[in-house]
């Protein structure tokens, strides 16, 4: 099976996902993640399983956070 990436503009897409769906094929919306977020996040998560103790609790944290 052939897997195709395309790129349509906003307006279009309800239109789009409704054709691909009346010629029975799949569609599956999937964000595109670069290779090196993907990276830099598996790291993370083997420096967290390494040392749970470097995770901060949400609960503590969340109230430091502002939204300007």
């Amino acid at each position: 099976m052939k897997e195709v990436t395309v790129k349509i503009p906003d307006k279009r897409f309800g239109f789009f996902v409704e054709l691909i769906k009346q010629l029975g094929l799949e569609v599956t919306e999937q964000p595109d993640i670069p290779e090196e977020h993907k990276a830099i996040v598996r790291e993370r998560m083997k420096k967290s399983a390494q040392n749970p103790d470097r995770l901060l609790d949400w609960d503590k944290v969340k109230d430091d956070f502002r939204l300007d």
